[in-house]
């Protein structure tokens, strides 16, 4: 089978949204291209990246690569692509300079070729992600490894929306909490949560996709017991009251839920938002406060950032 490589030059701001763009369209696999890679400080002993080349990164702004098979239906795919980027300034989303560019490569060097992008990474104190293929042994006995297939399309669990939701889980989540993930992905804030100590963890997702591949992912891991999947809208028609809300999600969705999420949270108990480009903080902790939460914290990493917040005991 042959296939089209889609290439889109755009922000920082925009990975996320794109992302799920590019899934939605059948995209088989997503490469993020960002040159930050080049001189971040990454953790080297486990392996996670190496021999980064200049070439292989942008200028500025950030590349998304993406995987198409080769039919009489790709001309019209790529158009829905294109319109449901442009389509993201009416959400005031900097897509930057939106430039899209195609190129044909052969399945077996698609298969293999994107690979070498995706190591262990070991994301918080105790969390450790690492693709299927991948040989990994533990560097202690306090580490929890979290098994991921990137090659489902919601990549491999490190950008930095989910590191810093899983800093936040690992510092606030208390053994034996009942905790909702919403907008789970590829399900992998729920196997964190389990492996954390959680008590019981209801993971949901809009997208069916999602929803099958969180179900797979939480096999793999062996959280099944502790992790329930479905699909669903956010918060709407969820009759439970969670210690714990996690939320990677857009901060313009971010803002829709948290009158839901206060409601539905025990007194005493917490939210983790992510998802949250810099410049978005405001709005999401406005929306917050507005709702009757207390802020706890704000984390950042490079421009992205997490908000955490209390709601108070009754």
């Amino acid at each position: 089978m042959k296939w089209s490589e889609i290439s889109i030059h755009t922000t920082q701001e925009a990975v996320e949204p794109v992302s799920n763009i590019l899934h939605e369209a059948g995209a088989s696999g997503v490469v993020i291209e960002d040159p930050g890679d080049l001189t971040r400080e990454w953790e080297t002993a486990f392996g996670e990246i190496y021999q980064l080349s200049p070439d292989d990164y942008p200028e500025e702004g950030i590349i998304l690569k993406a995987y198409l098979p080769v039919n009489s239906f790709l001309g019209d795919t790529v158009d829905e692509i294109k319109g449901a980027i442009s389509n993201l300034i009416t959400y005031d989303i900097d897509i930057g300079h939106n430039h899209v560019t195609l190129s044909e490569v052969n399945e077996e060097e698609w298969a293999t070729a994107w690979k070498k992008y995706y190591k262990p990474v070991k994301v918080s104190d105790r969390l450790t992600i690492t693709p299927t293929w991948e040989e990994y042994e533990k560097v202690s006995d306090q580490e929890l490894i979290i098994e991921l297939d990137p090659g489902m399309a919601f990549g491999t669990g490190t950008h930095p929306t989910t590191v810093l939701c899983m800093q936040a889980i690992e510092k606030y989540m208390q053994e034996g909490d009942h905790v909702i993930d919403v907008g789970t992905g590829s399900g992998v804030l729920s196997i964190a949560c389990a492996k954390l100590g959680a008590g019981r963890v209801l993971a949901m997702d809009l997208d069916d996709v999602a929803v099958r591949t969180a179900n797979i992912n939480v096999k793999l891991n062996k959280a099944q017991d502790v992790v329930s999947i479905r699909q669903n809208n956010l918060l709407k028609n969820v009759d439970e009251t969670p210690d714990l809300i996690v939320a990677n999600i857009l901060a313009e969705v971010i803002v829709r839920m948290t009158d839901d999420a206060f409601e539905q949270l025990n007194p005493g108990g917490t939210i983790i938002t992510s998802g949250i480009i810099s410049a978005k903080r405001n709005l999401v902790k406005d929306a917050l406060r507005k709702s009757g939460f207390t802020i706890a914290e704000v984390i950042e990493m490079e421009d992205w950032l997490s908000i955490v917040a209390e709601k108070p005991e009754a």
